[in-house]
């Protein structure tokens, strides 16, 4: 899959490096998980959106978190869910990411929390969230390794 990047002039009139594509943007561990797990992890990109898409609908990190998951469905088969959800259900598994991956003087302030049920969890397990911002869409990007096929606007995969 090809990626366009579109450059802007800077004001000595060199070219600006393009974005970088979601792919090599480095992907955060949850804290207390190790490097090697098959957890979910996130890109800086999408802990920041999420983040802002929280404070906008009045949510603290503290008061709830992020759901994941997966619905039947979709085009290919099965499709992504994200909502927001007040509290973790008894056996879903609970990512928290530090805000100080964003802000390093918000030390103290509570993680960003990502809530994923055990169904779910089999499909997204190893899964990097990612955010894209392009001219044609800004949506989460989600980068499944167990997706075999997906439809064209990425909602829906198949394993």
């Amino acid at each position: 899959m090809a990626m366009v990047a579109l450059q802007t002039a800077t004001p000595t009139g060199a070219m600006a490096p393009a974005p970088t594509p979601a792919a090599a943007q480095p992907a955060l561990t949850a804290d207390g998980d190790a490097d090697g797990a098959k957890g979910i992890r996130v890109t800086p990109r999408a802990l920041k959106r999420i983040r802002a898409a929280m404070a906008k609908e009045n949510i603290s990190p503290a008061a709830g978190g992020l759901r994941v998951g997966i619905t039947g469905g979709g085009c290919s088969g099965l499709s992504y869910s994200i909502k927001f959800d007040t509290q973790p259900r008894e056996r879903d598994r609970v990512y928290a990411f530090n805000q100080a991956h964003l802000d390093p003087t918000a030390g103290g302030a509570p993680p960003i929390r990502i809530f994923v049920d055990p169904k779910s969890f089999l499909y997204l397990s190893g899964m990097v969230l990612d955010y894209e911002e392009t001219l044609l869409r800004q949506a989460f990007h989600f980068i499944n390794p167990h997706s075999t096929k997906s439809c064209g606007c990425g909602s829906s995969f198949s394993t």
